[in-house]
């Protein structure tokens, strides 16, 4: 029945890696797999089954135990992706992110880029890197004339974007993952990779640097935005925009001084952030039924990635249930010598081609968490992995969530980022995974 399960699921990652092609979407085979597992594995179960007990009654204890914890384990990630999702779509929906525009304008290409570059990374560490990439784009869209020119600086966002997300526990969904389960602190992932990834984005900005030449073209003029736009004045746009970054960036604050899982302390911020909108919304009379209200916000919110998180992370944990994962985990350990660096630096790679969710989660099942060394929390080899997973995913325009965005948005084909941004990536995340290794030995 292992040998059964372990087929069943790499057909399935299969027919989620292929779901361009299928043309069906990932998120209902990831749903229809986990199922498909958990009920191969409870029926499997009577080969297990203990002397003196019932297969009935042993089941029953496996769904309640195991699957139970497993489902919880989940829902954690579950509710903190959606409180986050839902935080962020309530500033940009009420013009918090215009401020991002002010900030970038410049005739210098330059000066854009590192701009381009340095507010990518930072706004991915707070957000996540598709909501940063959405935003950097349609900024872009009225900053810069040039369709090639444009281009490069999407480039760029893709690595930035990617880059801010690996080394803040709540900016890329796989080291949110780490981070709720324990494998990484908040402090230990912010301290030892925020150097490497600042390495991974700007060794390839230099090399644009070095590329751009001249000034941008003016922009045809258009008529400034009036604040009847947005429901809110500035001042409350401002608000809402504070209110919900910092309260983001406060949220392992918040588990540290009580305790409590994060998805608490998002819950809070969304909480305190309904109630401020709720208010402007009562001083300024606007009608009860506007769609920029918190209530209906939450119907904007991406249900299928969420329900996506769900299937796949319940399928790994079918596997992890049979013991697949952590015997393939002690092979791939003695097949590498116990080289970290050489194992997650492939895990990176291949995030570039397959989702780095069901990687990462694949790992941390194969692996476990460690009282002591390199698998303990903040070790070597939880570190790397937030890193090379959240950065790999550059090397190819399909392989993270802000480079797909961005190839929608603004129709890059696969094979001109291969050719403009794909060696660019892997360099800059060797070179990160170099520092780290420099850093490590003289620091830690």
């Amino acid at each position: 029945m292992t040998l059964a399960i372990v087929i069943v699921f790499l057909i399935g990652y299969l027919f989620i890696s292929l779901e361009s092609n299928l043309k069906v979407n990932k998120t209902a085979i990831a749903l229809l797999l986990s199922v498909v597992l958990w009920t191969m594995y409870t029926c499997g179960l009577q080969a297990y089954t203990p002397e003196g007990i019932s297969m009935e009654a042993f089941k029953q204890a496996v769904v309640n135990g195991n699957f139970v914890e497993h489902v919880g384990d989940t829902c954690e990630i579950i509710f903190f992706l959606l409180g986050a999702m839902t935080i962020v779509e309530v500033v940009d929906t009420n013009g918090g992110f215009n401020f991002v525009r002010q900030k970038l304008a410049t005739r210098s290409k330059h000066t854009m880029l590192w701009r381009v570059v340095v507010v990518t990374f930072l706004l991915s560490a707070t957000l996540d890197n598709l909501t940063t990439s959405i935003v950097m784009v349609m900024v872009l869209r009225k900053l810069v004339a040039s369709k090639k020119t444009r281009m490069l600086y999407c480039g760029m966002v893709i690595l930035a974007a990617n880059a801010g997300g690996a080394f803040s526990p709540i900016g890329d969904v796989t080291t949110i993952m780490l981070w709720i389960k324990g494998q990484v602190s908040a402090s230990g992932v912010i301290s030892e990779l925020l150097l490497p990834s600042l390495i991974t984005v700007i060794v390839p900005a230099l090399v644009m640097h070095w590329q751009m030449k001249g000034k941008l073209r003016p922009m045809v003029k258009e008529p400034e935005a009036t604040e009847e736009k947005y429901d809110f004045s500035l001042t409350q746009r401002n608000v809402v925009f504070y209110v919900g970054v910092v309260g983001l960036v406060s949220v392992p604050v918040f588990r540290a001084i009580t305790g409590l899982p994060p998805f608490m302390g998002v819950i809070l911020v969304l909480s305190i952030l309904w109630i401020i909108t709720e208010f402007f919304y009562s001083t300024r009379k606007i009608e009860s039924n506007r769609a920029y209200r918190v209530s209906r916000v939450l119907h904007k919110i991406d249900m299928s990635t969420i329900l996506f998180f769900l299937g796949i992370l319940l399928s790994v944990a079918a596997l992890e249930e049979t013991e697949v994962l952590s015997t393939f985990g002690k092979t791939l350990d003695s097949l590498t010598n116990g080289n970290h660096y050489l194992v997650t630096g492939v895990i990176g790679i291949a995030s570039s081609i397959v989702d780095n969710v069901p990687l990462v989660a694949s790992c941390m099942g194969m692996y476990g968490l460690q009282a002591a060394g390199d698998f303990a929390q903040d070790g070597i080899f939880w570190q790397l992995l937030a890193y090379c997973a959240g950065t790999g995913g550059s090397i190819l325009i399909i392989g993270s969530a802000a480079g797909v965005v961005v190839m929608g948005f603004e129709k890059i084909s696969f094979g001109w980022y291969v050719r403009h941004f794909s060696l660019l990536a892997l360099i800059g995340m060797i070179s990160g995974m170099a520092v780290y290794y420099l850093q490590r030995m003289i620091f830690f």
